[in-house]
């Protein structure tokens, strides 16, 4: 059996997130539909993706090899640095933006959303997307998107992926891979927020969706449930332009 870890590029102690990641850039470079390269060493990188993807696959395969994995840790007896205790004494934005996804990708998957929960509560402008790369962020606010959903914590998920999908109409990072992205914030725009937010939030979510380009019938759907909204709250005038607007956007479907 091959080394999956090398066909990744990832150390044997990779966190989940790091094996995202890594199979998302190497596969942009290796997809037959995107290069030239040889349609084997795609399908060995698949194979070597789900099977570190999968927890029970992953811990076969190392127990197998006898491979040892340490957890992460952040502080050694010697008095090594440790940088998360460091970002957490810190109170700018920049520091809290590193300490989520440092979090994220050393297991800690519960601290970095109540992190990131937290910014959104306490500083309305924060982004994470101001202090990293736009890979980074694209790749990592992802992976955190998908851990907030995990959480049922739909709104501030579809407020991050939001950026992620409009930073990706400018710099087209994700290719093949935005499928993905944007099949999981329809589902949750369509299936998660109403029952789990107000209805000014929910509408707010809603608004937000219809510059998403997640299609006509997405977008009918968005304003319908826009106009319930508005309803349940009193304002039958508003709920009326929004059903007006659905039908004229179902009309220009065809």
């Amino acid at each position: 059996m091959r080394d999956c870890y090398k066909i990744l590029g990832v150390p044997h102690t990779a966190s989940a997130a790091e094996i995202r990641r890594a199979y998302r850039q190497k596969a942009k470079i290796l997809h037959p539909d995107l290069s030239h390269s040889d349609s084997e060493a795609f399908r060995q990188l698949v194979e070597a993706y789900e099977t570190l993807s999968d927890a029970k696959a992953r811990s076969l395969f190392d127990e197998k090899y006898k491979w040892s994995k340490n957890g992460p840790h952040f502080r050694t007896s010697g008095g090594t640095f440790d940088y998360r205790a460091w970002l957490l004494e810190q109170a700018d934005d920049e520091c809290y933006a590193k300490l989520i996804f440092f979090d994220l990708i050393h297991s800690r998957e519960d601290d970095a959303v109540a992190e990131f929960k937290k910014m959104n509560m306490e500083r309305p402008t924060f982004k994470l997307q101001h202090w990293f790369t736009k890979e980074d962020f694209m790749d990592y606010g992802y992976i955190l998107a998908e851990e907030l959903v995990m959480r049922q914590e739909y709104y501030d998920a579809v407020i991050l992926l939001e950026q992620i999908m409009k930073m990706e109409f400018e710099y087209n990072y994700f290719k093949f891979f935005f499928e993905e992205v944007q099949s999981l914030a329809r589902h949750v725009l369509r299936n998660n927020i109403e029952q789990s937010v107000n209805d000014e939030l929910a509408i707010d979510a809603w608004e937000r969706a219809l510059d998403l380009r997640l299609g006509k019938n997405d977008d009918a759907f968005f304003l319908n449930k826009m106009a319930d909204a508005y309803e349940n709250i009193g304002d039958k005038k508003t709920a009326a332009i929004c059903r007006e607007e659905a039908i004229a956007v179902l009309q220009q479907a065809g």
